[in-house]
């Protein structure tokens, strides 16, 4: 995907649902390799989508913003702490982990490759490990986690 369907509407937003959003026209899929991003996304690099600000609409709260340099600030959900933005003087890009439905958007470029981390062509060379124990702890798992789609409220009423 190099740019979006203008006429698409997708959703997405933090871990809790305290903060959600709908964007359309969106831009070029990337991952950034800077130390800046492996520590907003305490990951291996930051996965991006370009933005356009006009078709970007806050549906439920907003990013608490923080600066992490002289021209980027970088929003995250203050109650669950989800990376949801990278903001600089030219517009805003959307954390892809953040969409419900990221497979959307592949990235297709790198940037600040030399910044990479030095096994990064390598990891997934590694082999996949599964056992019926870990499949039966992933099963068992209760997520407290907002659904990947849009609530009417949220969170839900308590049961018990």
């Amino acid at each position: 995907m190099t740019t979006s369907d203008a006429d698409t509407i997708y959703s997405g937003g933090c871990q809790c649902g305290a903060v959600r959003f709908q964007a359309s026209r969106l831009g070029r899929p990337s991952i950034c390799h800077c130390r800046m991003c492996q520590k907003q996304f305490g990951g291996f690099f930051g996965p991006l989508v370009t933005a356009d600000k006009a078709h970007l609409t806050w549906t439920r709260g907003q990013p608490t913003l923080f600066r992490s340099s002289k021209k980027i600030k970088r929003g995250f959900c203050e109650k669950c702490g989800t990376p949801l933005t990278y903001q600089h003087a030219d517009g805003v890009e959307l954390a892809i982990g953040a969409f419900d439905h990221p497979e959307f958007f592949e990235p297709k470029i790198q940037v600040n490759h030399d910044k990479r981390l030095p096994w990064i062509e390598h990891i997934f060379d590694a082999p996949p490990y599964s056992s019926p124990e870990t499949e039966a702890q992933f099963a068992a798992v209760e997520s407290f986690q907002h659904p990947d789609h849009d609530t009417e409220t949220w969170p839900p009423e308590d049961d018990t």
